[in-house]
């Protein structure tokens, strides 16, 4: 993680290009770009904000200050320049019961330690578990967001009946609200092929909302939600007792925040990655997003983690250093202390077309055309994981999409491993038995099964060159195999197996050959197996 002693030494990162890997060099022209794009991202986080802070049950400030916060501190230490962070509906609806029932300081409290867990993940470098989502699962991911982006869009297409209950526009409410998205959405495909030196939203947010007020048109406006006039957010402990109740209390929502805050963040640190072609820095990230929550709980925030919408809002409209992220987080304050006016009056539908676009950028397309062209098994994952984030949440769909992935792996691997038999070139009258394919959990089984002792001759050999001793339950496996011949009366041999087998296998390491060309790898440490010693032959 960068550090900092001082403003100027801050500017400096800002402007040294070579001081990472990740980062795009700031010249005056990607300066005015990141600038107006985190106007752009600013004022597509508002009317979010606030919802998700409606959705939590807690006040409209608490998720604006929320989104200022994280914002700023993971703009400034984050593992990918380019991404926005800010209060999120994926976290919003897991707060909510915790708020209903205990109130909104032990949501605060919550938000602190899910941030040192946050932390804690960075510290030990969690992060790089993430490289075992396998591509079905980000294709789901990115789905499951898009459908979650747009439904949530479905909330502003609903007013306020005389008995304060919410009901779906009809008439020409509906007409002109859906009239001006599509104008917003246009402006959007259309402005690129004209001109790149504003971004497509800023620019057509601004015409669209200068229409709606030139012409008095009737449509509802950020204003209707919740003002965004507030204050700076202030440092307080949360009001809470501290003991072991309370951490029984708050622990299980901190650990289910921290890890659906770290999933979202880490993924769309990767979907950013691979529209900008930067890679690494998740343990930063993990560390940043951390220390953001941690601060936000204690400045009166309801904490969050990275936004796919907004950063696909960022990079698509060119944002591609920390300036951007850091602007947009100050815009947004400034809109909080000074500027509510002028917000309350951006109607709705802009926004609205602008979150539609990226719903359209962010679904994966390609994974339509895939259909039918790849395994049966990647398609059930994509649609369960896409299914899953819409219904639950997105940790959820990932653990299932990884659980999928890796139980129809292991089945095609165990479906590997064969053996072809040949009489011993060496042993009189003796058969070899050469294995071929990985032998692990899934395998053991079927390695069992290729043997028959009662029907094989006096001598067995069988030879692991053309396999992978992998686990523990290969090694017992062996061992298995070994008593069966050994009941039988029967003399047992087993080559090309790595020297590390003979002190694991208790009852068949004996029966090892040593050979000049045995294998290297290794499948344990000093505290047991480990399959992730494997090396090659």
């Amino acid at each position: 993680m960068a550090k900092f002693t001082t403003i100027a030494d801050f500017t400096r990162r800002l402007r040294t290009p070579d001081r990472s890997p990740n980062d795009t060099p700031l010249t005056p022209i990607q300066a005015k770009t990141d600038i107006l794009s985190g106007l752009t991202v600013a004022l597509a986080l508002v009317p979010e904000a606030i919802a998700f802070a409606f959705v939590a049950g807690v006040a409209p400030l608490v998720g604006l200050h929320a989104a200022f916060i994280v914002g700023l501190i993971t703009a400034i230490f984050g593992g990918r320049p380019g991404m926005i962070s800010g209060a999120t509906g994926a976290l919003a609806v897991v707060m909510v019961a915790l708020v209903a029932e205990h109130g909104v300081q032990y949501l605060f409290a919550t938000v602190v330690l899910m941030g040192i867990f946050q932390v804690l993940a960075g510290v030990f470098k969690l992060g790089k578990f993430m490289r075992l989502v396998p591509h079905p699962v980000m294709l789901g991911f990115v789905n499951g967001l898009a459908i979650v982006i747009f439904w949530a869009q479905m909330d502003f297409f609903q007013i306020k009946d005389s008995s304060g209950h919410h009901v779906w526009m009809t008439g020409a409410t509906l007409w002109i609200t859906l009239a001006l998205v599509a104008l917003t959405m246009l402006l959007i495909w259309i402005t690129p092929k004209i001109t790149r030196a504003i971004p497509a939203p800023l620019l057509a947010i601004t015409l669209v909302a200068a229409l709606v007020i030139i012409f008095d048109i009737n449509v509802l406006s950020v204003g209707d939600l919740s003002s965004v006039k507030g204050g700076l957010p202030t440092f307080a402990i949360p009001i809470i007792p501290f003991t072991f109740e309370t951490l029984y209390i708050i622990l299980p929502y901190a650990l289910i925040l921290g890890s659906i805050g770290l999933i979202e963040s880490l993924l769309t640190l990767n979907l950013v990655g691979d529209i900008t072609g930067k890679k690494g820095g998740a343990s930063q990230e993990c560390l940043a997003q951390g220390g953001a929550n941690i601060v936000t709980g204690l400045f009166g925030g309801m904490g969050g983690c990275a936004m796919i919408g907004q950063s696909m809002i960022n990079v698509n409209s060119g944002g591609r250093t920390r300036l951007a992220g850091i602007a947009a987080a100050l815009f947004l304050l400034s809109f909080i202390l000074f500027a509510s006016g002028i917000i309350d009056l951006i109607p709705l539908a802009a926004l609205v077309g602008v979150m539609f676009m990226v719903v359209i950028g962010t679904f994966a397309w390609q994974s339509i055309k895939l259909m039918g062209r790849i395994p049966v098994s990647d398609i059930l994952v994509i649609l369960v994981v896409t299914a899953v984030t819409v219904l639950f949440n997105l940790a959820i769909a990932v653990f299932v999409g990884v659980i999928i992935s890796a139980l129809v792996y292991a089945w095609n691997a165990a479906a590997q491993i064969q053996v072809h038999t040949r009489l011993s070139e060496t042993e009189k009258g003796a058969i070899v038995y050469e294995l071929s394919g990985p032998l692990f959990f899934g395998s053991s089984t079927r390695f069992q099964e290729l043997f028959e002792p009662e029907n094989d001759p006096a001598t067995i050999i069988i030879d692991f060159n053309g396999s992978r001793v992998v686990d523990h339950s290969a090694l017992q496996a062996i061992d298995a195999v070994a008593a069966k011949y050994e009941a039988a009366g029967k003399k047992l041999m087993l080559r090309h197996l790595s020297r590390d087998c003979h002190a694991l296998l208790a009852k068949a390491g004996q029966l090892i050959v040593d050979m000049d060309d045995d294998p290297s790898y290794r499948i344990a440490t000093d505290y047991g197996i480990s399959a992730g010693k494997i090396g090659g032959h």
